[in-house]
């Protein structure tokens, strides 16, 4: 099996491996200039920051179509390589659900999780929801826009209402870069996704982050979704939408180093 591609930095030895969305990628967490964001700031820490490329993104061949066992299979390599004490996943939306799936598959090897900006299940029951999320991120796809028409329809109605320019920029030219079939596919892993059944069986310390403004996962069903996790953290990030990690980086990173810090010490 490939081992999905990583970009690590630290050497503390609690490795806290980073999952994207499904219109990320591994430089999601590295910020505009590719060397800093959560990655960096993790490593300054004491941490060690492990960003990857889930299969099908960025530099990370595909492993087949990119659904769940797939996606989950490829956190599994990169965590079986990963000579670390303790190991904490962090997962960004889609990135939220397939940690959701691998800890519910199998907790094995997970000391903590944190999960932002993401939900249990895929939309509420009835399908309605589904059908429209679909839809509206297919529409410029099937018009022949390609993902750089993705990015521009969709990116302004994920950041909150004061986002900075910058942050909305970083986010397009992070998703105009996902292969169109890898998107697809992800979009169709995704869409019968729940595991609202298994949140009371996590046993590891838990974080959730919501963003104040996002409408995909918002804080009141996150709210609702840490109350299921056994002594699960919650908070809030204000001026934030759906890409909160990259929207208010400093109040996200503050968040998941204290969650880490408080349950773990780095050793450099």
């Amino acid at each position: 099996m490939k081992i999905p591609a990583c970009t690590v930095d630290g050497r503390g030895d609690v490795a806290v491996l980073l999952l994207h969305g499904i219109g990320g990628g591994r430089a999601i967490w590295q910020g505009p200039a590719g060397e800093g964001g959560t990655l960096h700031a993790l490593a300054q820490a004491g941490w060690r920051g492990v960003a990857i490329d889930l299969p099908g993104y960025g530099d990370s061949a595909a492993m087949g179509a990119p659904d769940l066992d797939a996606l989950v299979a490829g956190v599994r390599a990169v965590m079986g390589t990963v000579a670390a004490s303790r190991t904490v996943l962090v997962g960004h939306s889609m990135g939220g659900m397939v940690a959701q799936e691998l800890v519910a598959r199998d907790p094995s090897g997970v000391d903590a999780l944190v999960l932002a900006c993401t939900s249990a299940a895929f939309g509420p029951p009835g399908g309605d929801w589904q059908a429209r999320f679909v839809a509206e991120r297919l529409a410029p796809l099937d018009a022949g826009q390609g993902m750089a028409g993705v990015a521009a329809a969709l990116v302004p109605g994920m950041v909150s209402p004061g986002a900075a320019p910058g942050s909305a920029d970083f986010a397009r030219s992070v998703m105009a870069r996902v292969p169109e079939a890898t998107y697809r596919s992800a979009l169709r892993a995704i869409v019968a996704f729940d595991r609202r059944e298994a949140l009371a069986r996590i046993a590891v310390p838990t974080l959730l982050i919501a963003g104040e403004h996002d409408r995909t996962a918002p804080a009141a069903v996150m709210q609702r979704m840490a109350a299921r996790i056994p002594g699960a953290a919650f908070v809030t990030l204000a001026d934030a939408g759906h890409i909160a990690n990259v929207e208010q980086p400093a109040a996200f990173d503050a968040a998941l180093l204290d969650f880490l810090q408080t349950r773990f010490e780095p050793r450099r």
